[in-house]
């Protein structure tokens, strides 16, 4: 088989999509499953949409998720360079070549010229396309005399190539991952080549660089299959062979109904209502929040669905209100969903430099890098023996293209939570001790004390902040005692009983074994079941009832404090 050579071709508009690295991974995965090269080329033709820092970003980006290119614009390589501005001579030299083929030519239309001739279309009742049926009418070296080409040439009149599309020719084209198709060139139209700025389009671009870096596979998202059958023209005009081409399914918005609860359902009516009546500004916000609410109050209902179907007897608003949520809430995953839903879809935090808006990456949402990769390789690929949990490696030994999932994959909250969790307790504590001390968290105790917590309570964590947060109580005695707590493990005797363990546990070690032989010999002697004096005990340290082991707790803290907050509890709960 020929070398495997596969690139990521990100435009720099932007941050990195949560379908961009899937993308790249699996370009990676699939680059060195088969002994192969993985290339980053950055595609910045789009100048009008180039976003400062865009390309940065996503250089971090990768790295941090640990796809590392063999070949790139900043580690260079053999077929450099790797950014598209700055291959304009190549482009320019197969403009010239494309020329002298049947499959281009040039066309002088302004953009005011091409909306007159739209406009009559549409009076018509027709949709206009500059294809094989209007070019012989409009303003282009097809139409024209070459004595009018020409003049307009020597008056510098700004110019476009456009690809000349085949008459009823039926292409047969091979993915991958979805099979063969077919498509008739009437149905295509005459895309343009190269912008009146000498700059080639993605089109024209995209493939004289795969070629150019002998680029053996492309892999890219489905909104890329209605351009298969021009890219696979394109390389027949340049007498080129054509990659192998695989197009990944979309990924998905997440299943509303397990995103709203009671606790977020008003803030999310907020977000739905403020859009809707940004969209649809003859409504109120009040009335359409009030409609929207009324719907997501029902979410979990088996009839949630069929609510938003139903059409009799509705009103204005509220069919408006059906129609808008019935987009929302299904297609493809968004950036807009991350932000109503309380999710990152982009891998690390991304300033936007013309608004200073921050979009929440996975990074500083306290993911770890193998945790998310794993979830992400995840959306539409499976492994052997279902198998979940996979290091970069292991998936780079498993991945193929033939198993990758034809139908969208839904992304799903939950399950990348899940993940995190799973590798939150893969992690050794020394390293979660590292990412915890560059975190902005209020750490101030012993070194060896907090590791000997992060062992105890990384079991419970799905992120690393979790380990100090649900472990507050080692760091700071409690302020106040859950009431249904305080109810459940206080009595009137109580406060006798803690008093007289109190005094017990000023003559002793102070470690765990040894404070559990003492809690328990006490109970015993005194006649009382372990519930009576554990249960106060760790209301007492905690605040709740919750927490790892008592004797855990009273060690890492220590006799006097442990001592300060029983008395404290003594004092205040009643």
């Amino acid at each position: 088989m020929e070398k495997v050579r596969v690139r990521f071709a990100p435009s720099p508009t932007g941050p990195l999509h949560l379908g961009g690295v899937r993308t790249a991974l699996y370009d990676y995965l699939f680059a060195k499953n088969m002994g192969g090269e993985f290339v980053l080329r950055i595609e910045d033709t789009d100048t009008a949409r180039y976003v400062e820092g865009a390309e940065d970003y996503i250089e971090e980006a990768l790295e941090w998720c640990g796809i590392i290119a063999d070949e790139s614009p900043k580690k260079g390589g053999k077929f450099a360079p790797y950014r598209q501005s700055e291959r304009r001579d190549i482009y320019d030299r197969y403009t010239e070549q494309i020329l002298k083929t049947d499959y281009a030519y040039i066309a002088f239309d302004t953009a005011e010229e091409l909306d007159t001739v739209r406009a009559e279309y549409e009076s018509k009742g027709e949709v206009f396309s500059y294809d094989n049926r209007t070019r012989n009418q409009l303003k282009n070296s097809i139409a024209l005399s070459e004595e009018d080409v020409q003049k307009l040439l020597d008056e510098k009149t700004p110019y476009v190539v456009r690809f000349k599309m085949p008459i009823d020719r039926t292409l047969n084209l091979v993915d991958i991952i979805r099979g063969n198709s077919s498509v008739n060139t009437n149905t295509l139209d005459d895309k343009v080549l190269v912008k009146n700025d000498g700059m080639p389009t993605y089109h024209f671009a995209n493939i004289i660089d795969d070629h150019e870096m002998e680029i053996s596979h492309v892999i890219r998202g489905e909104e890329w299959l209605p351009s298969l059958g021009l890219h696979t023209l394109l390389y027949e005009a340049m007498g080129w062979e054509a990659p192998q081409f695989a197009h990944l399914s979309l990924i998905l918005k997440p299943d509303i109904s397990t995103l709203i609860n009671k606790e977020n359902i008003d803030s999310i009516t907020k977000s739905f209502a403020e859009e809707f009546v940004t969209k649809n500004d003859q409504f109120s916000f009040d009335e359409s929040a009030t409609i929207i609410k009324s719907f997501f109050s029902e979410v979990k209902s088996p009839r949630f669905k069929s609510m938003l179907n139903e059409n009799d007897k509705d009103n204005e608003i509220t069919a408006s209100v059906k129609q808008f949520l019935k987009k929302g809430i299904s297609g493809k995953l968004s950036k807009r969903d991350g932000d109503k839903f309380g999710f990152p879809v982009f891998p690390l935090n991304f300033t936007d430099p013309k608004t200073g808006n921050v979009s929440k990456g996975y990074r500083e949402s306290g993911y770890l890098p193998d945790a998310f990769i794993n979830m992400v390789a995840l959306l539409g690929w499976s492994p052997a023996d279902d198998k979940e949990i996979l290091s970069l490696d292991e998936m780079a030994k498993e991945f193929d293209l033939n198993k990758v999932h034809k139908a969208g994959a839904r992304f799903s909250k939950e399950k990348s939570e899940w993940f995190n969790h799973q590798y939150i307790q893969k992690t050794s504590d020394e390293e979660l001790l590292s990412i915890l001390k560059n975190s902005d968290l209020n750490l101030n105790i012993e070194v060896e004390k907090l590791v000997k917590i992060i062992h105890l309570m990384k079991e419970r964590a799905t992120f690393p902040k979790d380990i100090y947060e649900n472990g507050k109580f080692f760091f700071e005695a409690p302020t106040s005692y859950d009431e249904k707590a305080s109810k459940k493990a206080w009595n009137e005797e109580t406060s006798v009983i803690l008093g007289e363990l109190a005094q017990n546990l000023n003559s002793t070690d102070f470690n765990a074994e040894n404070l559990k032989q003492i809690v328990h010999d006490f109970a015993e002697n005194k006649g009382l079941g372990m519930g009576k004096v554990m249960m106060p005990l760790r209301l007492s340290l905690v605040g709740e009832l919750k927490g790892p082991d008592v004797p855990d707790i009273m060690e890492l803290i220590g006799k006097e404090e442990t001592t300060s907050r029983i008395n404290n509890a003594i004092n205040n709960i009643k």
